[in-house]
This record gives C-alpha cells, structure tokens and sequence, in this order.
C-alpha cells in the first residue's frame, strides 16, 4: 500500500426553521457540480437536512411537503438511469415541485440540437433546476456557466444545475448518499476507513466519493488493478493499493468500517484492462470469503447495478451488512435536500438579506 503526497420542507416563509430543526443557513450552494470544492460545513448542511427530509416524512400517510410548490425541475438525461432520474423526480415529487423528464433520444437533441442551445430551451420555457447527466466529463459544468449568464424573470436571473454524473469526472449526489447511508449505519463518517475496490479508472462514483469521504474526516484507501487506476491519483486525499485481501487482513490495526465495490464500466473500456471477468473476480470481488475476514461492524455498498459474481457475490449483496437498498432510499432524501438548499435555502436566504440588508452571518 503506498500513501499518497429559512424554511422547512413544509413550509417557504422566510424566518421559518429547516428540516433539521435549525433556520436555514443559506450554505452558498448555487449549483453542485461536484464534491471537490465542497466545504465541510456544506456537506454536513446536507447531509443534515437529508435526515431532516427523512423525518418529516416518517409516518405521513401521504408523502408530500410543500416545500417546491411551483418551482420545475428538469431531468435531462443523455445516458440510461434508474436509480438517479427516478430519485430525483420522487424527491421534487414529494416536495410539490413540477418534475419533468428530458431524454436525449426523445428531444431535439436526436435533430442536431446543440447542448448549449438544448440548456438555454429548458431554462427559457421555465425551469428553476435543471438536473443533468452526460457522458462527457465537464458537461455540467458548461451548462452552469452558459445559464449564469442568461437571465430569466421567471427565476430571478438564476437557473440551478445539479451533476448526475458526467462522463468519468463526478457524481455528487451518489457520494452525499453513500455518505448518509455510513453515517446511519456507522453512527458517522469521522475516523472511518473506507475501502473503494474496482473500476476507480472509469468511475466518477469513486472521485466523488474519495473528495468528500476525505473532507468529511474519513479515511479512503483506493484497490483496483494498476490498469484501472486514473493518471494522478496521487493528488487525491487516498491511499493506493493492488491486493485487496492485504487490505482485508484481520492482522492489520485500521481494518475497514466500509468496503464500496464499484461497476466494472465496460462500455467506457476500450482494450484490456485486465484478462478476463473470472481473474477479476478471484482477485477483486467481494466474495463471502473475503466478507467474512471484514470486522462485524462493517458495511458493504455498491452504487449499483451490480455485476453479481464478479463485483460481489449474491450472498454478500442480499446478506444483513449490505446497505445497497438503503443507498437507494437514502438517495431520495438527500436528493430532496440538494433540491431544497439550491432552492427554497437560497430563496429563505435572500429573503433574510433583504430585511437585515445584510447576508447572514
């Protein structure tokens, strides 16, 4: 192993407490794009207000908040999703917002229509966020600064993008759920180590993740095959290594308090990146062997979908310390509260400034 160099969901008044039972903070989120630059005290608002969500939805029979009540989000996705396109639409759903689906092959993209030009549609024809997944990596980002500098009434001049995932670079959402979900099994992420084996060379899911397990305090060790290691990991806030079961070893002080098995990206792989999928298996999947060598407390993730019985095996994915189902609801509610902040947060936010004429501190 070698080391590397306010408002509730329920209501949209202004001086009104968040779902975490605190006034909103107005955390300064005008997209999200990525995890990278993501402060602390950011993602800990989020995560927190995710909670917040959760439970203001326990034990309602109808799950609707009005707290999106006549804000559109639009889903514009240009790759296949069901976990993230479903979970944003119930998050907006559940907060009374207008939730419109986008497909690349059923747009005027399949006519020739520019990206750009596609954004600049959707914002014009009313929307308050556009969610946006694309398998070039910087697509989001382009979006965000062409809709900066077009301003619409509708939206007082401001159209929010999330990332859902662009190319290989980054996949906000899924690491702020990945991280959710550790911290309702693990009571929190501070101090954890977390093991990240696989594919990292093709995942945006494994950089999201590495950025902000990091900032929130955890320990990331990074496993994968020297082929499917990404040019300048050294930079990133982990440690490398090739063999997982040395990483697995009971004998080792830090064992794992979460082990993330990635997707094995094979429509972004061009060549080989390793001899075949059984050799991958025997030295990279999480079998019930090597799930057996894992402390009692640990957790096993996996962004899904997942190869079974090459990634992971079925025992281990369908066995009690899998929390890949919980990922999926988690999703929903932390989804919910990137909507909010980027939305309602900020709305609450403005309203504060203009009585105090100042921002909060």
């Amino acid at each position: 192993m070698t080391e590397p160099g306010t408002t509730g969901p329920g209501m949209t008044g202004p001086g009104t407490t968040g779902p975490a039972g605190t006034a909103d903070s107005g955390i300064g989120l005008r997209h999200l794009l990525s995890t990278t630059g993501l402060r602390r005290e950011q993602a800990e608002a989020l995560l927190d207000t995710a909670h917040g969500m959760e439970r203001a939805l326990t034990g309602r029979t109808v799950r609707k908040l009005p707290t999106l009540r006549g804000r559109t989000v639009v889903s514009l996705f240009y790759e296949n999703s069901t976990r993230t396109r479903v979970s944003f639409e119930v998050a907006g759903k559940w907060m009374s917002a207008d939730t419109i689906n986008v497909s690349a092959s059923g747009s005027s993209v399949g006519k020739g229509e520019s990206l750009r030009d596609t954004a600049a549609t959707l914002a014009a024809t009313g929307a308050d966020c556009v969610v946006v997944r694309h398998p070039a990596s910087g697509a989001a980002h382009r979006i965000a600064s062409w809709l900066d500098r077009v301003g619409h009434s509708h939206t007082d001049g401001h159209v929010a993008v999330v990332n859902a995932g662009d190319g290989t670079h980054e996949h906000p959402t899924q690491a702020l759920l990945d991280a959710a979900t550790l911290r309702a099994r693990l009571g929190g992420v501070e101090g954890r180590h977390v093991v990240i084996v696989g594919d990292v060379l093709h995942s945006r899911v494994a950089r999201s993740n590495a950025h902000l397990l990091a900032t929130l305090g955890a320990r990331v060790t990074l496993v994968a095959p020297p082929t499917l290691l990404p040019v300048g990991v050294d930079t990133w806030p982990v440690a490398t290594a090739h063999d997982l079961d040395a990483v697995l070893d009971p004998a080792l002080d830090r064992r794992p308090d979460a082990v993330m098995m990635l997707r094995v990206q094979a429509e972004r792989m061009h060549g080989g990146f390793f001899p075949s999928a059984r050799e991958y298996a025997v030295r990279y999947g999480l079998s019930e062997r090597r799930a057996a060598r894992l402390p009692e407390h640990a957790v096993v993730l996996h962004p899904g979908p997942a190869v079974r019985g090459m990634e992971i095996a079925s025992a281990v994915a369908d066995s009690p310390r899998a929390a890949i189902i919980e990922q999926v609801t988690a999703g929903v509610h932390v989804r919910m509260a990137v909507l909010y902040h980027l939305l309602a947060g900020r709305e609450a936010e403005r309203s504060r400034t203009m009585e105090t004429g100042r921002p909060e501190e």
